[in-house]
């Protein structure tokens, strides 16, 4: 199988079990999950971005290339594809729909993997290829993959690289020297020298700042949150709909637009027909988003540094960039 990621280029992908989980059933709704939440209220006018690169299903796969990229055993590479199976509709708006996780931690998703995985058909799939699932699903056999912030892992540097791609944050050829100078040693990320480990870092800082905590973010957590409960509750849609696609969820909800005034309003709030702005003194709703921000390892004239440890004021970027940012939305209707 050839495939073409918009970050790593083309590849040909060949091995049985990945090819399998690829097509599988749970892979393929990744790509009706955006990756970002809901569209409207994240894109900038002048951006044309592809459904296709920004969904769950294309950064499943670019984890996996990555992984596949740098050598990673075959059993992280398929840990790095099925790790976001358990992704709602609207991938985190969820942790503003349900009761469970938070918008500070934004952890639905983590808290029902496990659960989740074990309901679909990758079990079987990975039994059949003669692999362990048990091990397969514990993070801890995999440190390239997955760590804790403001550690480096594959989840954090391609959704990164794709937000700067897709959104025009970084060229061609900002986003090959990120790669060229990006390397693997005893099961760490980190780069060449100084100058690339803080290229990568005030990039990951910028898309923090400005998509995956800013204020665009709040206010759509704060819109589709609110539509989608209140669908819930009319029973509009189920809860078993918010595991199907974005747009299965959508299509329902239009539905009763015309019945319901209420959904209508918060629906134009969802779809930016409403503007919204962060008002501390006089606000509809206090809204808190997960934060991000990383300190990458390089090399110092072959000693391991961390760039908080060269770049003193990153300390305090790091202290701060870890706190969730806290918004008052105030819609204008």
């Amino acid at each position: 199988m050839r495939y073409e990621d918009c970050v790593y280029g083309e590849f040909e992908i060949t091995e049985p079990i990945i090819l399998e989980l690829i097509n599988s059933p749970s892979l393929q709704r990744l790509k009706n999950i955006d990756q970002g939440g809901y569209r409207p209220l994240l894109a900038k006018s002048n951006i044309h971005i592809n459904k296709y690169d920004y969904n769950r299903f294309a950064h499943s796969v670019g984890v996996y290339l990555l992984l596949k990229k740098y050598k990673a055993p075959l059993e992280e590479q398929i840990s790095g594809l099925i790790h976001d199976v358990s992704h709602s509709v609207f991938s985190h708006c969820i942790d503003y729909i349900l009761d469970v996780g938070s918008g500070k931690e934004q952890n639905h998703q983590d808290n029902c993997f496990n659960n989740f995985i074990k309901k679909t058909e990758i079990p079987g799939i990975i039994k059949k290829h003669g692999f362990d699932l048990e091990y397969i699903l514990n993070d801890e056999n995999f440190p390239l993959k997955e760590k804790n912030l403001p550690d480096l892992c594959a989840d954090r540097i391609d959704y990164s690289l794709k937000t700067a791609s897709i959104f025009g944050e970084q060229n061609n050829r900002d986003k090959d020297y990120i790669l060229d100078n990006l390397i693997v040693e005893n099961n760490n990320w980190l780069f060449k020298d100084l100058k690339s480990a803080k290229k990568y870092a005030e990039l990951f800082l910028k898309l923090n700042t400005v998509y995956y905590s800013g204020l665009s973010s709040a206010i759509m957590f704060k819109a589709v949150g609110d539509c989608i409960k209140h669908a819930l509750e009319k029973k509009y849609i189920t809860e078993n709909d918010l595991y199907k696609t974005d747009d299965v969820v959508l299509e329902k909800i239009q539905k009763f637009l015309d019945k319901d005034k209420k959904l209508n309003l918060f629906w134009n709030r969802m779809n930016n027909n409403i503007k919204a702005d962060n008002n501390p003194n006089d606000y509809d709703a206090q809204v808190f988003c997960k934060s991000r921000v990383v300190d990458p390892l390089f090399k110092d004239n072959g000693v391991l540094k961390r760039l908080s440890e060269t770049e003193i004021s990153w300390s305090d970027i790091i202290k701060k960039e870890l706190e969730p940012k806290e918004y008052f939305i105030k819609f204008t209707q």
